[in-house]
């Protein structure tokens, strides 16, 4: 009697991990699909706002296209001529690169 109990003891434990199986595999295509490639597209634009020079061509976060002037390192600041002889500041973190062209 007590040897059919520790039997079906052990096979519980091998259905145990089966049940968690589809849990695990949600979890690492999650991380495949959406996490890493978030991960590395920030990491793209992290390098890109840290080699930022001036003369380079970029857009803020609220869609104002510029050309880089100065970059104030000190203050995390850039200064964006955004028409001629009109330029404003701008968080480094606030600018991205131009992907298309500005609609003139």
């Amino acid at each position: 009697m007590n040897t059919a109990f520790i039997l079906l003891q052990a096979q519980g434990g091998g259905n145990a991990f089966m049940s968690f199986l589809p849990l695990i595999l949600i979890v690492v295509i999650f991380w495949l699909f959406i996490i890493r490639p978030q991960q590395k597209k920030q990491k793209e634009l992290q390098n890109f706002r840290n080699g930022i020079a001036p003369g380079a061509e970029v857009v803020t976060l609220g869609g104002i296209y510029g050309k880089v002037r100065r970059i104030d390192e000190a203050n995390n600041r850039i200064a964006l001529e955004v028409s001629n002889g009109v330029t404003i500041e701008v968080d480094r973190n606030a600018v991205n690169p131009v992907f298309a062209e500005p609609a003139k």
